[in-house]
């Protein structure tokens, strides 16, 4: 649990370990609410800091994730609203997706555009998708995670503005060849053999042929679908082109598709670390991602303020007093009052954050 030092600590906070004197005599218990009264308490006996739970801080007690959800819920912006939209009318599109059916793209591009339409509330790294009681498939609810961090890297790059939602599109429908796949594939829970990973490939394929053609679909589009696990180095599939022949909407969507899959949880491993994935991206982009694109990415997203709330791995929670432009996902942060410097401590890593 986040260990907050007590300037840090708000009424309503809850404690997820008993507070002790500096004697070792119990001062307040485990589970316990805290109140005004609690906070004047623990300053009167010099309790640096505690162990607690608070909506928005990650690693919440079994026993309080339904409250915080509930509380989350009714806390829904519009923002989630139509991002909850958006993944319906994708997963109702994709089960239309029959033999000789259309893809319905005016009804996809309208609950896009409507998504767009707040993207001043999206913040890369600090948006949590609204809780599902439907069970949208992961990869779907991945696309359109990707449309709106592609978008945002489109306006990063300034690129010109007549391409930000066909970008935002292209990575909506980027994993689109996926409902081609065999399913028995497409959701074996195992380890793929080299042939099964080789039809899992070809959806960059399937997607291309679903897109291409389109009416009014911009032709980066369906080549954002065939070409985002290509890399620079021509290390990519499906054809292994290189270079100037990945076109400009495949390179942002790859990074915005990497940083999503590396980032979501799965069933064999816990979710990375936005902070670690965005290292990743930096040291792929020595010749497989695009590395004006990929620095963009980490320059916006990394954009902290002094004075900022961060919790590191070892749940211990700080301000962040100074952010080197060489490292931004490795600033100094106190906690306590010790500066600890995350560019020389790199078993150390943000984990969280909790204002902006």
């Amino acid at each position: 649990m986040p260990v907050m030092p007590l300037s840090q600590l708000q009424t309503g906070d809850r404690l997820t370990a008993d507070v002790q004197t500096a004697m070792g005599n119990l001062l307040l218990n485990e589970g316990r609410i805290l109140s005004q009264r609690d906070l004047e308490i623990m300053q009167a006996f010099l309790i640096p800091n505690a162990d607690i739970s608070r909506q928005g801080l990650s690693d919440l007690p079994a026993d309080s994730e339904g409250e915080e959800a509930a509380a989350s819920e009714a806390k829904i912006t519009p923002l989630h609203q139509q991002f909850l939209f958006l993944e319906k009318e994708l997963s109702r599109a994709f089960k239309m997706m029959g033999p000789g059916q259309k893809l319905p793209i005016l009804e996809i591009r309208n609950a896009l555009k409507e998504l767009l339409d707040n993207i001043n509330e999206y913040n890369v790294l600090m948006f949590n998708p609204p809780s599902d009681t439907v069970q949208t498939e992961r990869w779907i609810r991945k696309s359109v995670l990707t449309a709106l961090t592609s978008y945002q890297l489109a306006r990063w790059n300034k690129l010109p503005d007549k391409d930000w939602t066909p970008i935002a599109l292209a990575g909506l429908l980027h994993d689109i060849g996926n409902i081609r796949v065999d399913p028995a594939i497409f959701r074996k829970p195992s380890q793929l053999t080299a042939e099964e990973t080789n039809e899992m490939r070809q959806h960059t394929v399937y997607g291309f042929k679903l897109l291409d053609g389109v009416p009014s679909l911009n032709k980066g589009v369906a080549l954002a679908a065939l070409q985002h696990h290509e890399r620079l180095d021509g290390s990519g599939y499906p054809l292994k082109v290189s270079g100037d022949k990945i076109h400009p909407y495949a390179r942002i969507v790859a990074i915005a598709d990497m940083y999503h899959a590396m980032t979501d949880a799965r069933n064999y491993r816990k979710a990375h670390s936005p902070y670690l994935v965005l290292e990743q991206l930096q040291s792929e982009s020595f010749g497989k991602l695009d590395p004006i694109y990929v620095q963009t990415f980490i320059d916006r997203t990394t954009q902290f303020h002094n004075g900022m709330l961060v919790q590191l791995n070892d749940n211990k929670v700080g301000e962040i007093v100074f952010t080197d432009r060489n490292q931004p996902t490795r600033p100094m942060v106190s906690v306590n009052g010790e500066i600890i410097n995350l560019a020389k401590n790199k078993e150390l890593y943000i984990c969280a954050i909790y204002s902006v």
